[in-house]
């Protein structure tokens, strides 16, 4: 087991580049199985879900060769479907979550696909039901292997069909997305998830010769086409990472600079941690976050606690729930968070009591902050990490905090964060890998 020991209360300052989005590089590496030309990708992340996903690509037969720090070049002429029976494909397959979006691509062009069931964070429920009936609406036949609890997915010929989804899922909306753009006829996804890793896949699709027309929103019509091309494709940057290094340079009282954001896709991120007392300035594509003694928590209109919650796009990601509250720790005021996506989410707040935070939780979902204003640091403890986005919300509060902390299973912070111990050094952080 890897852990980072952090020397915390040092105040950081410097610029940072977010790394290629993660959830966006899960979708489009399995896109890439929808045609057998090349497919360049650039701003791909090296961390862990990605480089397992591209293993499990390489294991199917798909050409992957890295072009640059980067960039990989990817095609799938020779697609060997043997391998999904393997050790290896089940092995690998249940270590991360974005495996699931294999099934469309395998799907609309070979029509079969296995999948175990599928790994990530243990967050709470997170079902698959909404992949699979969009898949069946489709003419997909799907079968549940309760004794090898895997699925298997085939279909002789996907035909377009109109569809409500019980839930605006992003790796269900796409799912059947990819198997859509190859399905006879029109297929019209409703409720479909419109977040920005969404419009890229879409752009991407169209690029490689698709026919999808209401990109960002929730509506979606696509016309099946008989084959797709190659294509070059950038990523955006993380907008959770841009998120969690708002949070970092708020609670450490630092002056940070965030590179090359795209401020435009970051939706209700900046308003929600402006809410937190927290002045961001944009500089061109940049974000400069300056530093601050004090930030104090707004109320509402009538003068109500402000609540927090999360919400699927456009609302607030749910990813960033665990960076808010560790970044209310610090303020002025009180605020209520409320992770209504995921029930298991906010049960790393003891450690955050432990450091001497004053959080009251409420219930599985609800958390109330009394923020501490500075009058008191928090305290260097040692943790552990339950996962990615956790991990770096404790990461947050190890480096605010006065004295050594350290925080062991950070192989789950490796799943989403690319040499992050390396770039926080570069900003002044004491932390080191042990």
């Amino acid at each position: 087991m890897t852990s980072f020991k952090i020397t915390g209360g040092k105040r950081l300052s410097g610029e940072i580049i977010p790394q290629g989005a993660k959830n966006e590089a899960l979708q489009i590496l399995c896109a890439v199985l929808l045609t057998d030309e090349e497919v360049h990708l650039h701003n791909v992340p090296d961390i862990s879900d990605v480089n397992k996903l591209i293993e499990l690509l390489a294991g199917l037969g798909v050409d992957v060769t890295k072009t640059g720090p980067s960039s990989w070049l990817l095609k799938a002429t020779k697609v060997n479907l043997e391998y999904l029976d393997t050790e290896d494909f089940y092995r690998k397959a249940t270590s991360i979550r974005g495996s699931v979006m294999l099934l469309g691509p395998l799907l609309a062009r070979f029509g079969k696909g296995t999948l175990p069931q599928p790994g990530g964070d243990k967050i709470g429920r997170r079902r698959l039901d909404t992949h699979f009936v969009g898949l069946q609406k489709l003419g997909t036949t799907f079968l549940y292997h309760p004794d090898k609890k895997s699925y298997e997915v085939t279909a002789k010929q996907l035909v377009g069909d109109y569809m409500l989804l019980e839930e605006a899922s992003v790796t269900g909306t796409a799912n059947i997305l990819m198997a859509a753009v190859r399905a006879q006829g029109t297929t019209t996804i409703f409720n479909a998830a419109c977040e920005p890793y969404l419009v890229q896949l879409c752009k991407m699709l169209n690029n490689m010769g698709a026919d999808i027309a209401g990109i960002g929103s929730n509506l979606l019509t696509i016309h099946g086409v008989n084959r797709l091309h190659g294509t070059n494709h950038t990523m955006l940057a993380d907008m959770i990472e841009v998120g969690s290094f708002i949070g970092l340079a708020a609670m450490t009282r630092s002056e940070i600079t965030i590179k090359n954001v795209q401020l435009e896709n970051l939706g209700l991120i900046p308003t929600t941690f402006r809410r937190l007392g927290i002045t961001i300035e944009q500089k061109g594509n940049d974000i400069l976050v300056p530093k601050h003694e004090h930030y104090a928590i707004e109320t509402f209109i009538d003068g109500s606690i402000m609540n927090i919650a999360d919400a699927p796009w456009p609302g607030f990601t749910p990813d960033l729930i665990s960076i808010v509250l560790v970044v209310a720790i610090q303020a002025e005021g009180s605020v209520l968070i409320h992770q209504k996506m995921f029930e298991s989410r906010l049960f790393f707040v003891d450690k955050l009591i432990d450091m001497g935070a004053r959080i009251i939780l409420c219930d599985p979902h609800r958390a109330t902050v009394i923020g501490l204003n500075h009058s008191t640091p928090l305290r260097g403890i040692r943790m552990s990490s339950p996962d990615i986005r956790a991990g770096v919300a404790l990461l947050i509060a190890a480096l605010s905090a006065q004295g050594t902390s350290i925080i062991d299973n950070i192989e789950q912070i490796d799943r989403g964060y690319q040499n992050i111990e390396g770039r926080l050094q570069q900003l002044g952080a004491m932390i080191e890998r042990i």
